[in-house]
């Protein structure tokens, strides 16, 4: 079992791994920048903390599951892979090799750890819900279901039917984690296709809706423990979160949504990133 980090050091490992993302990213010369940075305590939280999970046994019967819906933003997920033990944290590097286990979007057969392969998007909720269903009505487990999407998926119509299939079966075994940061590939979610208001939306659909900073990791770890306590609903976190965090010239800007740093551009981002801003002296430098 996966042992719990304290506050302190999930806020140390989110930072940990937003470095891991703009080296892997660097080496690998594409991928997406802005969703991998902005969920990175997300999945500190998730994987240091909240799931019940075992890197040597993979495929534990017992063990959580984790669909990631937005596929692209896998280099936060392996980066949270290989520090809790999955594979070593120096094949982060084969990121988008030929023949690597990192795919640009993960491949449950390449990669132990991994419950679906991901890529197009507004599948994952479906996914997730077909789980929590045969969890709790078929095989009475006691494990959940973890579902991360993005907010442009959300413009798919495949979400909402399966959060009208969640909410109809009472899915309570089921968290859905929705990373709300306002971008997607060309534009702002508000100018392309406006969500708002999401939270009535998914209540409207007999969820049980939470709201949090996702980059507070204290108040995404309380949020996922009061989910456990809703009964007879699924639970949906929206995540407030700044897309490209802790890198000041990638956040907001959605044109970092699909394309890595150049070298010059990864150094000064590894440099805040060590010095958190500026805060503190780093040996690297």
């Amino acid at each position: 079992m996966q042992k719990r980090y304290t506050f302190p050091q999930l806020d140390k490992m989110a930072n940990i791994m937003r470095q891991d993302i703009i080296t892997m990213l660097l080496e690998a010369g594409s991928g997406h920048s802005a969703g991998p940075l902005g969920m990175a305590d997300v999945f500190a939280a998730l994987y240091f903390s909240i799931l019940k999970h075992d890197p040597k046994r993979p495929l534990w019967k017992d063990r959580d599951r984790l669909i990631l819906s937005n596929g692209h933003i896998c280099p936060v997920r392996y980066a949270a892979m290989a520090r809790a033990g999955y594979f070593p944290v120096k094949e982060l590097m084969t990121l988008r090799k030929l023949g690597s286990r990192l795919q640009g979007h993960p491949e449950r057969t390449r990669l132990p750890g991994l419950e679906t392969t991901s890529g197009p998007l507004g599948s994952g909720l479906s996914q997730a819900a077909g789980m929590a269903y045969v969890g709790k009505k078929i095989d009475g487990a006691d494990w959940r279901v973890y579902c991360i999407m993005s907010d442009g998926e959300q413009e798919a119509g495949n979400t909402w039917e399966a959060a009208m299939f969640a909410g109809k079966n009472r899915l309570s075994n089921l968290t859905a984690i929705l990373d709300r940061n306002n971008i997607q590939i060309d534009g702002y979610t508000e100018d392309i296709m406006p969500l708002e208001p999401l939270r009535a939306k998914y209540e409207a659909f007999n969820w049980h809706v939470l709201e949090v900073d996702g980059h507070n990791i204290e108040e995404v770890v309380d949020a996922c423990n009061m989910a456990k306590a809703i009964q007879e609903k699924p639970a949906l976190i929206i995540a407030h979160t700044i897309p490209g965090k802790g890198v000041s010239f990638m956040e907001n800007e959605f044109e970092w949504h699909g394309k890595p740093p150049k070298a010059s551009e990864a150094k000064k981002a590894l440099a805040e990133l060590r010095t958190l801003g500026g805060k503190i002296t780093s040996e690297h430098e």
